[in-house]
């Protein structure tokens, strides 16, 4: 469904990518991603050389494409029958990748190459990724949470990538990271920059989304270690 609305509208536009060109160092920086989760159990980093401008703005054509459609849903908390849309909680909308268009099938190697990295420096035993899109109007948030609850080990890494061109702290939607150790004191801020990831460990990190005060994009990608998708 996804990629017949953006080819529809997108016609014949290519977008060059080249990631392997564009990576390199990339053990190093596998190295340093091991490392982050390791000692603090998430990280930021500017990732605009892994990934070239010219996938990063294609990717953010598409979702802006999808969200001038409504081709994006409403997300919830929970999957499947236990799915609620609660909107004291969140307030995004989201559109699940499935890898079949040319900006998603490049992004998805780099989440292969991150997934294969992090397996060989952590011994995490991720098996599979799953990603979507998500859109935060004015005044959406995302209340403080985890993306997997204690022992469900489905989860494990869970990586968000920003997609906004000349955001500023004024413009709100930050992601707000607390301590592992103490969920209640803030250890870090991101601001939703394109280029920009964050990455960390899914049942340790709380982590909200502050509101936003414009339109805000990103890519949310989970790593886990089951082998067959659950239904979204």
């Amino acid at each position: 469904m996804i990629d017949q609305i953006v080819a529809s509208i997108t016609g014949s536009l290519q977008v060059g990518v080249d990631l392997e060109s564009s990576a390199p160092g990339i053990d190093q920086w596998l190295d340093d991603l091991a490392d982050g989760l390791t000692e603090h159990g998430w990280m930021s980093q500017d990732v605009s050389v892994q990934l070239t401008p010219s996938l990063l703005n294609g990717l953010r054509n598409e979702i802006r494409i999808l969200d001038r459609t409504d081709a994006l849903r409403k997300a919830g908390v929970g999957r499947g029958q236990d799915m609620l849309r609660d909107r004291s909680v969140r307030r995004d909308k989201i559109a699940w990748l499935q890898g079949v268009t040319p900006v998603q099938a490049a992004l998805f190697e780099f989440f292969e190459s991150v997934r294969v990295g992090l397996n060989e420096r952590l011994f995490l035993g991720l098996k599979r990724f799953e990603a979507h899109y998500a859109t935060y109007h004015n005044g959406d948030f995302y209340r403080r949470h985890v993306d997997s609850f204690q022992g469900r080990a489905s989860r494990v890494v869970s990586l968000v990538l920003y997609l906004n061109e000349d955001w500023q702290e004024a413009d709100g939607g930050a992601l707000q990271v607390f301590n592992r150790e103490n969920e209640n004191e803030v250890c870090g801020v991101v601001l939703p920059l394109a280029g920009r990831m964050a990455l960390f460990m899914s049942e340790e990190i709380p982590h909200e989304v502050l509101p936003a005060h414009r339109t805000r994009y990103s890519v949310a990608c989970w790593f886990r270690c089951d082998e067959v998708p659950l239904p979204l």
